[in-house]
């Protein structure tokens, strides 16, 4: 949240091993700029009887009186899981260090009247303020394998009310975790409030699917006489999950928004997980790290949600290093130099010649599984970045693009291979994928890589598809690590522009 010219993370964190575990606190980090942080105390820890087990994931409403309240999920020594509130304890401390549990907690939870599964009741959405005067909020939940968001109202914030109907559901998706439901200008960039409806906005309801560990979103239209959400698409009930759109086709889970109304944008964070074993998590002592945050809003076609850095990570930038008007031939390797190779920022954008010589791909590909297919062609063809690549390329992770034919039309593919990232094969080296919706034919290919020694945060089509990656190379590390581009294909490439930087560090903890 933004509060008083302070941006606050709450995060999830166990403070004494780097695993999963029943001593999960809310850590508590400010920033004036969403890159340099400090570290608070904890705001949240298992000390109550509905929370002993730890105090897991939840969302803060900033209530008109310019209160947070903060809701999140407890478990007991049962493992049944409620939802509990907390407050700052001084308003007058700008920093909000203390929160202060209810006395009435817990003010949600499982009963034998409203047949809500115990251990699958959990990770509250910021709330919203309906026209009736009631307080929306939704609680992820399952029953056998359909997942359910669970929707609640209440007048004072205190006082919740199970309605007769979730917000949406789908019958084989498993748990719905860590829901997000928000409203979305169809003009423009500008983020709108979580509060806002109307003709003018569509909404997005995201869920994270705990059978798969990916984020799923629908952008559908909110109901407020049947206070249910109506996906433009199927949803999630498809046996083909890789149909429904993700924000991010790599390591990415667990994501929450908020509105920044003080520059009116909507901010989208996500956990990027391990590729590492966990004995291997133990002996580096951390594991899992949030992802650069970025802004996030509807495409002008209302089919997608278009995602890009925020702005503010480019105060990092230095030793600026440019291409312009580049051939690329087939089999050509080019490396940019005079940047800081394991901790940089590059843009670059493609241009194709002769697409008629494009392999041609199945004319269902739609119905492909850009993972799978990213997995058998990553050692073909395509063209892109070479990041975190070792001097004898034993290690590289390879970020590219590859067109085919199908269909009498173009079809743009975005991967991001890892399996040769690293010579530590114990490490998750497989290959992600993303159909990008790019007409190659009058459009350049852009591609956006955000490096950061073992993290790989790729963005397509100008943040059309999005890609994260979770490397740990073992040489291609500090001043031993090289930068690319190349062209594996068979067609003629020219690189349009090139501007690379160097990523100073970040001032966190």
């Amino acid at each position: 949240m933004i509060y008083k010219g302070l941006y606050h993370l709450f995060y999830q964190h166990n403070p004494k091993v780097p695993k999963w575990n029943n001593n999960i606190e809310w850590g508590h980090s400010i920033s004036k700029d969403l890159v340099n942080w400090f570290p608070l105390q904890p705001a949240l820890t298992p000390n109550e009887p509905y929370d002993i087990k730890g105090c897991w994931s939840g969302s803060i409403t900033i209530l008109p009186n310019a209160i947070p309240f903060m809701l999140y999920t407890g478990t007991d020594h049962k493992n049944h899981q409620t939802q509990n509130l907390a407050i700052p304890k001084n308003l007058s401390d700008p920093l909000l260090r203390e929160w202060v549990k209810l006395h009435k907690n817990p003010l949600m939870k499982p009963t034998l009247d409203n047949k809500i599964n115990v251990t699958s009741f959990r990770d509250p959405t910021t709330a919203w303020l309906g026209h009736d005067g009631f307080w929306r909020v939704i609680v992820g939940s399952q029953e056998n394998k359909k997942g359910i968001a669970i929707l609640y109202k209440s007048k004072d914030f205190l006082h919740w009310i199970k309605a007769k109907h979730p917000l949406s559901s789908a019958k084989k998706s498993g748990m719905w975790e860590c829901p997000d439901f928000f409203p979305v200008s169809i003009k423009g960039k500008i983020g709108i409030d979580t509060s806002i409806g109307g003709d003018q906005v569509r909404h997005v309801l995201k869920v994270s699917l705990f059978d798969t560990s990916h984020d799923y979103y629908l952008i559908g239209t909110y109901d407020t006489t049947k206070d249910v959400f109506v996906p433009d698409d199927e949803g999630f009930d498809k046996d083909e999950l890789y149909l429904v759109q993700r924000y991010d086709y790599g390591k990415f889970y667990a994501s929450k928004t908020f509105y920044d109304d003080a520059k009116k944008r909507r901010v989208l964070w996500g956990w990027i997980n391990e590729s590492s074993l966990p004995q291997d998590d133990l002996q580096k002592g951390w594991s899992g790290i949030q992802a650069i945050p970025r802004t996030v809003w509807l495409h002008e076609s209302g089919k997608q949600l278009i995602q890009w850095p925020i702005p503010e990570i480019e105060k990092l930038r230095s030793n600026h290093v440019k291409l312009h008007s580049k051939e690329l031939k087939p089999g050509t390797l080019l490396e940019v130099s005079g940047i800081t190779a394991a901790q940089a920022d590059v843009e670059v954008s493609f241009e194709v010649n002769k697409l008629e010589n494009a392999p041609e791909l199945n004319p269902n590909y739609w119905k492909l599984d850009p993972q799978i297919v990213c997995s058998q062609k990553a050692k073909g063809g395509g063209f892109g970045m070479l990041v975190l690549a070792s001097k004898g390329m034993q290690e590289y992770t390879s970020v590219f693009f590859m067109i085919f034919r199908a269909n009498k039309k173009y079809v743009v593919l975005m991967c991001s291979d890892q399996s040769r990232s690293s010579l530590n094969h114990h490490n998750d080296l497989a290959s992600y994928g993303a159909f990008v919706n790019v007409d190659p034919v009058h459009e350049e290919l852009s591609l956006r890589i955000l490096i950061d020694n073992s993290v790989v945060e790729s963005f397509g089509g100008k943040g059309k598809a999005c890609i994260t990656s979770r490397v740990y190379p073992t040489l291609a590390i500090n001043d031993k690590a090289h930068l690319h581009a190349f062209n594996n294909g068979t067609l003629n490439v020219n690189i349009t522009r090139l501007s690379a930087w160097s990523m100073k560090k970040a001032k966190v903890n």
